[in-house]
C-alpha cells in the first residue's frame, strides 16, 4: 500500500518491491517475489484463491521449500481457511500482511514478512496446513480470526491462541493440528452463499429475501450456541428444504450445540428442520466451506454435513 493520486493508501507494491523492504531476507532463504494480483484484500474472490491454490501446487511439485502469500488484511482469516481447504501440502504455506501501511510510523509490513519467512523456512511448520503469521505469532488458518480493524495485534485464535511464535530469529511452533483432508480441486461452478448474523427482534424476513434472490446456500450465525425466535426458525426451515443451510454462532468462540436446548428455534429444533451444525467453525469459515463445497457440485445435505464433521459439525449423532 501506498498514498493514491485521491486520497487514502492503494495497492501499488508488487512483490519485488515488498521483497527488497526487508534486506534481511537474502540472510535466511533465498526469496523468488512474483506478483499474483494486485487488489485490495476485500476484492478478492474465490476464483482468486483457486487460481492462487494452482499456483502452489505448482511450486510444491517444483520441490519449494515453502511459500508465503502477503496480502490486505481485511479477509486474511477468509482467504487463509480457504487455502487450507484447497492445499494438501506436505510444504508449508504462509499468509501475512500488514496493519499498518508504510506511510505510517512503525509499519509492520516488513517485520511480518520476514517472520513468515522464517516460519515457512522452519520444519516445524510442514504438514501444519496453511498458517498466519502477524505481529510475530503463528496462528492456524482454522482457528485464526481478525478481532481489531486497525491494531498491529488484530489478529488472534480465540479457540486455542497462537499455535507458535517468532524469537530471536527462530520460529517455534509448540502444538500440531489434526490432519483434516482438504476439499480435492475440481471444475468449480459460480455459487451464492449468503451469510445471516441474527439479530434481537429479527424476523425471518431477511432469510427469506435471501431465498428469493437464488442463492445457492445459507450460513445463520444464531446467537448463543445456535439460537432463533420461532419467525426465523420458520424461515430456515423454509430455507434448508431448498438448499444447504448451516447453523454457526454469533460468538466467535465455542461450538455450535448438538443436544442441550429444546425450545422453538433452538439448536435441536433447528436441526430437525434439516439445518447442518457447523460445529466449532464461526460464520465467516463456515460459508468459506460451504462455498468450496457448492462450486464443486457437493449439494446433497448428507454430503454437506460430512464435510462439517471434522470441524466438530454435521448432524446429530442419533
Amino acid at each position: 500500500m501506498s498514498p493514491g493520486a485521491a486520497g487514502g493508501v492503494v495497492p501499488t507494491l508488487d512483490a519485488d518491491m515488498l521483497v527488497a523492504a526487508v534486506p534481511d531476507l537474502g540472510g535466511i532463504a533465498r526469496v523468488e517475489a512474483r506478483s499474483f494480483r494486485q487488489m485490495p484484500g476485500a476484492h478478492l474472490r474465490f476464483v482468486d484463491l483457486e487460481e492462487l491454490a494452482d499456483a502452489i501446487r505448482e511450486l510444491a511439485a517444483q520441490g519449494r521449500r515453502g511459500v508465503i502469500v502477503t496480502q490486505g488484511t481485511d479477509t486474511i482469516e477468509e482467504s487463509a481457511f480457504a487455502l487450507d481447504r484447497l492445499l494438501d501440502l506436505e510444504m508449508p504455506v504462509v499468509v501475512t500482511g500488514a496493519m499498518r501501511n508504510p506511510s505510517l510510523a512503525g509499519a509492520d509490513g516488513p517485520a511480518n514478512l520476514l517472520a513468515a519467512t522464517r516460519v515457512a523456512i522452519s520444519e516445524g511448520a510442514r504438514g501444519m496446513g496453511c498458517l498466519v503469521v502477524m505481529n510475530d505469532e503463528v496462528h492456524a488458518a482454522r482457528f485464526v480470526r481478525k478481532l481489531h480493524t486497525s491494531s498491529p495485534g488484530a489478529f488472534g485464535s480465540p479457540l486455542s491462541g497462537p499455535i507458535g511464535w517468532v524469537s530471536e530469529g527462530r520460529a517455534r511452533l509448540n502444538a500440531r493440528l489434526e490432519s483434516i483432508p482438504a476439499v480435492m480441486p475440481a471444475p468449480t461452478a459460480d455459487v451464492r452463499v449468503g451469510l445471516v448474523t441474527v439479530a434481537l427482534g429479527d424476523d425471518g424476513a431477511h432469510v427469506r429475501a435471501l431465498l428469493a434472490m437464488g442463492i445457492d446456500g445459507l450460513v445463520v450465525a444464531a446467537t448463543g450456541g445456535g439460537h432463533v425466535c420461532p419467525e426465523v426458525a420458520d424461515a430456515l426451515g423454509e430455507a434448508a428444504g431448498r438448499v444447504p443451510v448451516v447453523l454457526a454462532s454469533r460468538t466467535g468462540a465455542g461450538e455450535t450445540l448438538e443436544r442441550t436446548y429444546g425450545f422453538v428455534g433452538s439448536e435441536i429444533d433447528l436441526l430437525r428442520r434439516g439445518l447442518v451444525r457447523a460445529g466449532w467453525l464461526d460464520g465467516l469459515k463456515a460459508r468459506v466451506l460451504l462455498t468450496l463445497l457448492l462450486r464443486r457440485g457437493i449439494t446433497e445435505r448428507e454430503a454437506v454435513a460430512r464435510a462439517f464433521e471434522p470441524w466438530g459439525g454435521g448432524t446429530p449423532a442419533g
